[in-house]
């Protein structure tokens, strides 16, 4: 790309000393318009800094942008996400994952309405966030420049960044200008910490790393009970209390911090090829993710439910990969999406020490039949005599292969 091509930019920004780094070489680089887009996930930070160090910067306040996206966050991303039971390799609920289609969405809408003809992301060029910052700008936006600096700039240690923000009187606080021992990106969902002392996946991390949660043996003794309710799918109360979607995610990360729930220690296969090595901390999303599976265990035909498990992990992978706009992951979320229509109904927990147990699910909708299951007088209910045809349907090609000569197993 050619410098002179840029005019205006619109750059996700942290007001951290990455990203404010970025602002100025912006400046200094191409010589274009900056306009700073700061996203409020729930990542528990106060956001007004990084509107005073974007002022502080140069930027004129009309190209400040500091959006409350908590709502949308839950309603339109994690939800939709969540009804699929979405777990990327059997473990991770996707908690960066998810985080990044919604910044580059809203970075897009920002740069329609600035006339912006380029975006920049902080992302490295190691990572995956590059990848899904990127796919989501094309995706909504064919014709948008893409500028990210970790490809192009030659400032590729701490060192030099704090030289570059000297040397451009770039305010640094003190605890900055040491190397962190990791790295965190945090929002709603999650917390996720890796690099540097979590690099080896030998060694037990730091107790410091989690953030969110309290350790799960010094949990409380005493169980805590609780009752989630759904409708098609999505929670929307909690002990007969509705909720909004961000708030009742806030409420169940309250309550998981508080029992140790959510700690995840995970190596992973990223999309650009390598392992890595990641610690997440997801309170709230892992009582939400036990408590759809209880719901949906009730309410869903068991060909519909496998189904549905078989088509996840594609589901997650794309999520995973940065492929949230895609025909293929929308096409799932149709499916998904329908077949939560009669998902409805409640699910009684219980949160003790790192535990989410299931202890109870009703639903108007329920499969459930007691005169079909019971062991007691089913009253002709079900006709025990009926299983003889079944299993011998059922056993005829093992039969015939034995016929043939062939040991169970074998092909």
């Amino acid at each position: 790309m050619r410098v002179k091509d840029v005019k205006k930019v619109v750059l996700a920004y942290s007001g951290g000393l990455d990203t404010s780094v970025i602002l100025k070489w912006l400046q200094t680089t191409y010589a274009c318009e900056v306009v700073t887009f700061t996203a409020d996930l729930g990542q528990g930070e106060e956001l007004g800094p990084a509107r005073d160090k974007a002022l502080l910067l140069g930027i004129k306040p009309e190209n400040i942008f500091v959006d409350d996206l908590r709502e949308e966050f839950v309603r339109d991303f994690i939800f939709p996400m969540f009804r699929m039971n979405a777990l990327y390799e059997g473990q991770y609920l996707l908690g960066t994952s998810i985080a990044r289609p919604l910044i580059a969405k809203r970075q897009i809408e920002i740069a329609e309405q600035v006339g912006a003809d380029a975006v920049a992301h902080g992302a490295t060029g190691k990572g995956n966030d590059q990848v899904r910052f990127e796919l989501g700008y094309y995706a909504l936006k064919p014709e948008v420049k893409v500028i990210a600096p970790w490809r192009e700039w030659d400032l590729t240690s701490r060192t030099k960044l704090i030289e570059f923000a000297e040397q451009h009187q770039i305010p640094i606080a003190k605890d900055k200008r040491g190397e962190a021992p990791f790295s965190v990106d945090a929002n709603l969902l999650h917390s996720s910490s890796e690099g540097k002392v979590l690099e080896e996946p030998w060694d037990a991390p730091p107790e410091m790393v989690w953030q969110r949660t309290i350790r799960p043996e010094d949990a409380p003794d005493s169980p805590t009970e609780i009752v989630i309710a759904f409708e098609r799918g999505d929670a929307v109360a909690i002990d007969g209390k509705p909720l909004s979607p961000a708030a009742l995610l806030t409420e169940l990360n309250a309550l998981g911090k508080a029992n140790g729930i959510g700690r995840l220690d995970l190596v992973e296969n990223r999309f650009v090829g390598m392992k890595s090595r990641g610690c997440y901390e997801t309170p709230g999303g892992t009582i939400l993710y036990q408590a759809h599976r209880a719901i949906e265990s009730i309410t869903l035909d068991r060909e519909a439910a496998h189904l549905k498990d078989s088509l996840m992990p594609r589901y997650a992978e794309l999520v995973y990969n940065g492929f949230w706009f895609s025909p293929e992951r929308r096409m799932l979320q149709a499916l998904a999406d329908a077949s939560q229509h009669s998902v409805t109904g409640e699910v009684r927990l219980k949160l003790y020490k790192g535990n989410v147990i299931v202890t109870g699910r009703r639903s108007p909708n329920s499969l459930y039949s007691m005169k079909h299951v019971t062991f007691e007088e089913d009253q002709g209910a079900y006709d025990q005599f009926d299983a003889q045809g079944f299993i011998k349907l059922n056993a005829l090609r093992l039969r015939l292969g034995a016929m043939a000569g062939r040991k169970g197993g074998d092909l």
